[in-house]
């Protein structure tokens, strides 16, 4: 796929009267790196379909896609949507397409997985298999990359989708793996801020204590690539008149790029805050795996989905750079 339409979409991309600039830069990075082979897992209803074709006409991605070849190719034909370019793989159904996915990337046909039109828990039940999944030593979580108009760079939330009240030893993998992807999105300084309710460590708030323990794993080195801090409540984390207020001085407080949450529910509802609230954008993607998830909804918004692409594909080229996929 050649890359002329990724400017077209980058400059198109505006609502309400304003641009998202944090997503434009992303796809337009994404454009200028090789296209990235993605394993589309059930594409069978418009959405799902229209992300892959924007993403492949935009210079993002490869897609094959895999599925009930006739609800494919029905979808595509309803949403006059052209798919006859892409590598099309037979599965009888949802579950079967998932499992297939997931051995299409073991064979090194694909670098990229790619929700369609089935169930997260399916997906990534064939991910997570112990026999013939995707799993790592490290564990798999979810980072939201959120665009909002009034923070002066991407602000990433994790984990607000996968991991529901992780330990210690789960908020390390969840914190590296948002740092690997802030990295090879190219951020020059990454500043993760451990959120809790108070600034402060106490007893009677647990994760304020995970908080400390987080820091000082950092200064241990069993964290890498960032600054950290916290316990921060989030005022002190992205403000930093609230900062210099409590007199909070690091290089974090007040700058954080990077919100790890205490628990799923709290970072699920900060996301839609600032989606429903604050007119922000929030891409997605899980991580952990041997290759990157695309995890979209029928809700996103096409500048959403082109951002998800986007980043996966950063993602990928980022490993492929220091850690060639064999063929």
């Amino acid at each position: 796929m050649h890359k002329t339409g990724a400017s077209k979409h980058a400059t198109g991309l505006k609502m309400q009267g304003r641009t998202h600039e944090t997503y434009e830069r992303l796809i337009r990075r994404a454009a200028t790196v090789p296209a990235i082979p993605t394993i589309i897992v059930h594409p069978c209803d418009e959405s799902s379909l229209r992300g892959a074709v924007e993403a492949a006409e935009a210079g993002i991605i490869v897609p094959i896609l895999v599925g009930p070849l006739g609800k494919m190719r029905s979808a595509a034909k309803a949403s006059k949507l052209d798919i006859s370019g892409f590598e099309l793989v037979d599965a009888e159904h949802s579950h079967a397409a998932a499992v297939k996915a997931v051995a299409l990337i073991r064979e090194g046909r694909g670098e990229v997985l790619m929700k369609g039109s089935l169930h997260t828990d399916e997906l990534l039940s064939a991910v997570t298999s112990r026999e013939a999944g995707l799993r790592t030593a490290r564990r798999i979580s979810h980072v939201f990359i959120m665009d909002v108009p009034t923070y002066p760079e991407p602000l990433m939330i994790t984990d607000a989708a996968v991991n529901i009240a992780p330990d210690l030893d789960a908020k390390r993998d969840i914190l590296q793996n948002a740092i690997d992807l802030a990295r090879a999105l190219g951020v020059a300084e990454v500043r993760a801020a451990i959120l809790s309710a108070v600034e402060t460590v106490t007893s009677k708030i647990p994760s304020t204590i995970e908080a400390a323990a987080l820091c000082k794993m950092r200064d241990r080195g069993q964290i890498e690539g960032a600054f950290v801090d916290g316990p921060l409540a989030l005022d002190n984390a992205i403000s930093p008149e609230a900062a210099r207020i409590k007199g909070i001085d690091s290089p974090v407080a007040g700058r954080a790029n990077i919100l790890l949450v205490p628990d799923l529910e709290a970072g699920n509802m900060l996301a839609k805050n600032l989606t429903f609230l604050a007119n922000a954008d929030a891409a997605g993607i899980v991580l952990g795996a041997r290759v990157p998830i695309i995890l979209t909804s029928r809700a996103d918004h096409v500048r959403t989905r082109m951002a998800s692409c986007a980043v996966a594909a950063l993602y990928a080229n980022a490993n492929r750079r220091a850690r060639p996929i064999a063929a």
